[in-house]
């Protein structure tokens, strides 16, 4: 499929896009995103750029100001609530445009970004198109190359395509930063602000149950910088996991058989190890072992397996992030695990409606 915009194209004949940025305290990153944002191809007066600020306290709203001071398409929209899909909500509320295209702030976009998804949702009949994301490191650090690594690789994130990336277009179930014709919200409604994570895929499940089509482009990549340090990792996996049963429970079924395997690897050795414990006290001889070699068995494999891959990544990657792999591998894992068995229990046995404690702070991606 064509993914720029053709040159014979009318400018009058292009649709109104609003981009929607949902942000919140993002000075580091707010800059290069809008940046990128303003320096697209799309014609001026056919966008407009809705920045929905989280009520920064860290100098964010002054780097948006000054962008909306420079470049009149750029405004500023405030998000009481501070969550994501609140601010989404809010974005569409405002927008002006048919098609509209959320972007983050950890994000940077090439110079055809939004000419390539406009022309695709034309071109598709698709509801919602996206393209890949080339996931980058924060910074320099080991650890935080190893986290760019094991986010863009089948072992960490599973046959999520835009993130391990696709030889070809592909029909999805998500896809991120997505380009929607507006419609879209009129026939199936709003993002789900009880979601603080996971809104995207809700909306986007949400929206192939009504017959909507959702399209994956590997032509079209952005560059995706990640998070620099383990426990901002784990902290954003643990949500991602956490929300998922929520989603689920929404949506009436488990729409990608891939969110199941961590809760399922942290559950077995959960089982195993507590079974062992009990069966060395209570059980007979013959049985006593039993449970704790399946623990030992498990466990073994596990690190076998994110051990090869370590060794493998050292020779492109060097020592240090091959290192640091060995901790990236188990908190992508464990944290998503862990976070979605508690809401197996609070949103499937117990019922709950909304998340409580940390899980309702806001974060971005």
């Amino acid at each position: 499929m064509m993914a720029s915009l053709s040159s014979s194209t009318s400018v009058n004949s292009l649709p109104l896009v609003s981009v929607i940025v949902p942000c919140r305290n993002e000075r580091n990153w707010i800059g290069q995103c809008l940046q990128s944002i303003v320096d697209n191809d799309y014609p001026d007066d056919r966008l407009e750029i809705l920045v929905v600020d989280g009520m920064s306290n860290d100098g964010t709203r002054q780097v948006i100001e000054s962008f909306a001071a420079r470049y009149p398409r750029v405004r500023i929209v405030n998000n009481d609530k501070e969550v994501t899909p609140a601010a989404m909500n809010i974005g569409i509320a405002a927008a002006s445009g048919s098609v509209i295209v959320r972007m983050d702030a950890h994000v940077e976009y090439p110079g055809n970004y939004i000419s390539s998804l406009v022309n695709l949702l034309e071109q598709s009949g698709a509801d919602n198109v996206g393209g890949v994301c080339r996931t980058l490191p924060a910074n320099d650090s080991a650890m935080a190359k190893a986290i760019a690594v094991g986010m863009s690789h089948p072992l960490g994130v599973g046959n999520s395509h835009f993130r391990i990336g696709s030889a070809e277009d592909r029909w999805v179930d998500t896809v991120p930063f997505g380009c929607y014709r507006r419609g879209v919200f009129d026939r199936i409604g709003l993002f789900d602000e009880e979601l603080v994570r996971n809104q995207d895929d809700e909306l986007n499940l949400r929206l192939i149950k009504h017959g909507g089509r959702i399209l994956l482009s590997p032509q079209i990549v952005c560059k995706y910088f990640t998070r620099d340090s383990l426990t901002k990792l784990w902290r954003m996996y643990y949500q991602y996991g956490y929300f998922k049963p929520l989603v689920v429970r929404k949506v009436g079924g488990v729409m990608t058989l891939r969110q199941l395997a961590p809760p399922l690897l942290v559950l077995c050795l959960a089982v195993t190890a507590l079974a062992g414990l009990l069966g060395l006290a209570m059980l007979p001889s013959p049985w006593k072992l039993a449970a704790p070699t399946a623990f030992a068995l498990m466990t073994g494999g596990y690190l076998l397996v994110i051990g090869s891959f370590a060794a493998r990544a050292a020779r492109k990657h060097g020592l240090a992030v091959a290192a640091a792999l060995l901790g990236v591998f188990p908190t992508l894992h464990v944290s998503y695990g862990l976070g979605y068995l508690r809401g197996v229990v609070e949103f499937l046995v117990f019922r709950r409606n909304r998340a409580g404690g940390a899980e309702t702070i806001p974060i971005t991606r």
